[in-house]
């Protein structure tokens, strides 16, 4: 992905977040405070996401970071691909969840973290496993773990404050005061997070394509990482219920992070999938072919 190409998507969330200031400044009557609040905000999320990035990533999806003896055959898969990937022995941690997935956070390749959840770590054989975490790695080596991070972080804060315009209580009297201001903002309230959505497909569905073809040219596993990948893109087919029930302490659900994961399993709504953060299964495995055809693998 080009600087220019991430300058601008940034410039776009980053605008988004600063339209909010202007449209909640008009409907107060004080556009020039609240635009430089937002703007503040922007740069202050930018910045902090660059510092923070990995303890944001770990923080919002409840994961934990772990050592050797807690897991050795997820750290050790670890060790073994970023060794052949001539990378800094990334930090390991799991998700709580019985869903099948794993990401990459971090600013750097020296300050990453590669993370899976129990549930892959269960589903997965140690083939397969090693093919996710060659995604992972190659998420780290192609330096785009901290992009989709900001992007995600940002994302969330824009959705976080359309709820809050969604829900306040401050709107409860609209309708009497027949403000016209309000209406737009409460329209903006829901269409500037669709936005920002838009803004996170433009980032992550070029980097997941990319990640899959690294795996492939790092470890030779084709086969094994479409396995892994239909096996983890299947869990909700097969078993009905959400895949984050009841008790969310245990099965933390990660919101706007989801575009980090190796698949967006966390739900199967259709609407969801229209605003999917990943390309089709089966693309990703025309394209897994594809480097296999140009690997004679």
């Amino acid at each position: 992905m080009s600087i220019v190409k991430i300058s601008l998507l940034f410039a776009s969330l980053s605008l988004i977040l600063v339209g909010f200031g202007f449209l909640i400044g008009y409907f107060l009557g004080d556009i020039f405070i609240w635009l430089s609040i937002f703007l503040l905000i922007a740069i202050a999320m930018n910045v902090f996401s660059y510092f923070k990035s990995d303890y944001i990533a770990i923080k919002m999806t409840k994961s934990k970071i772990i050592e050797r003896s807690e897991n050795p055959r997820f750290y050790d898969t670890v060790e073994k691909v970023s060794e052949q990937a001539g990378i800094t022995m990334p930090k390991v941690g799991i998700m709580p969840t019985e869903v099948p997935n794993a990401f990459a956070t971090g600013k750097d390749e020296k300050h990453s973290v590669v993370v899976a959840t129990s549930g892959i770590l269960k589903m997965l054989n140690d083939d397969e496993l090693e093919a996710v975490i060659g995604h992972e790695i190659s998420h780290i080596t192609h330096k785009d773990i901290l992009i989709s991070t900001i992007a995600a972080t940002i994302a969330t804060l824009i959705s976080y404050i359309g709820n809050m315009i969604l829900f306040s209580e401050f709107f409860g009297g609209l309708d009497e005061r027949n403000n016209s201001s309000g209406i737009i903002l409460l329209i903006a309230a829901i269409l500037i997070p669709i936005g920002a959505i838009f803004v996170q497909l433009g980032i992550s569905r070029d980097r997941e394509a990319y990640a899959d073809e690294g795996s492939v040219r790092l470890l030779r596993k084709p086969d094994q990482l479409i396995s892994a990948l239909k096996k983890i893109s299947n869990v909700n087919l097969v078993n009905k219920k959400p895949a984050f029930g009841r008790n969310r302490q245990n099965n933390p659900q990660p919101g706007a992070y989801s575009s980090l994961f190796i698949v967006n399993n966390f739900s199967k709504h259709s609407l969801t999938n229209l605003f999917s953060t990943h390309p089709s299964l089966e693309k990703r495995i025309a394209n897994i072919n594809r480097v296999r055809y140009e690997l004679n693998i």
